[in-house]
């Protein structure tokens, strides 16, 4: 069965892709046009209720949440393609943990920030300075963070790649292409190694290859 995979050109669903990709796994995408709301539309709503990408269809199972769809497969999958989830039970703890970092502590940031540099000027809205300010100073010390992690060890959860990792990859590229603040990531030695580490998987440049960011 194909997996149908709602909105690719968006960050979120690049995050279910890349994992897709590196499991080994067939999809298909269906194109949604966020900047014409055709996400809000009753079709899409009867898929995902509140309105937000990405949604994955397999058969007659229907999925949202990115983080949750990367869990599901990879833990269904878990013995094809890239094993993404940890060999020990204290690596999957690890892998969890980092994460929720992800989730809580630097998508929100960076989130704010692709919405007031990047999304605000091309629907002539007017950004927030101040949001942007702090969300620049937020990045700075989760990144701190993250130097002295990847001072330890290679990626995240350990010396294996991970969804902790690849969960970063579509922020993380407009991070540090897009925002004007790749010097965010690259000041700090270890976070920067990192990064050009996971960026350059052949599944990440796949993805950049085959779904255009809108922006």
């Amino acid at each position: 069965m194909v997996v149908k995979v709602y909105g690719p050109d968006y960050a979120c669903p690049k995050r279910v892709i890349v994992c897709l990709i590196e499991k080994e796994i067939e999809f298909e995408t269906v194109h949604v046009d966020g900047f014409k709301r055709e996400h809000k539309e009753a079709e899409y709503l009867k898929l995902q209720p509140f309105g937000l990408l990405p949604v994955i269809q397999d058969g007659d199972y229907t999925l949202y949440e990115s983080r949750a769809i990367l869990r599901y497969y990879a833990q269904k999958y878990k013995d094809q393609g890239t094993d993404l989830l940890g060999k020990t039970m204290e690596e999957r703890g690890l892998v969890e943990q980092w994460l929720e970092v992800e989730a809580h502590n630097f998508n929100p940031p960076i989130y704010d920030l692709v919405m007031n540099v990047l999304v605000a000027p091309l629907l002539g809205l007017p950004s927030d300075p101040k949001v942007i300010e702090e969300s620049d100073e937020k990045l700075k010390k989760v990144l701190d963070i993250y130097e002295e992690r990847l001072s330890k060890t290679k990626y995240l959860a350990g010396d294996f790649f991970s969804l902790a990792d690849l969960s970063h990859l579509p922020f993380g590229h407009y991070l540090v292409n897009q925002t004007g603040r790749g010097n965010i990531v690259r000041e700090r030695k270890h976070v920067s190694a990192w990064w050009d580490d996971i960026s350059n998987r052949p599944s990440w440049k796949k993805v950049l290859e085959l779904y255009k960011y809108p922006m």
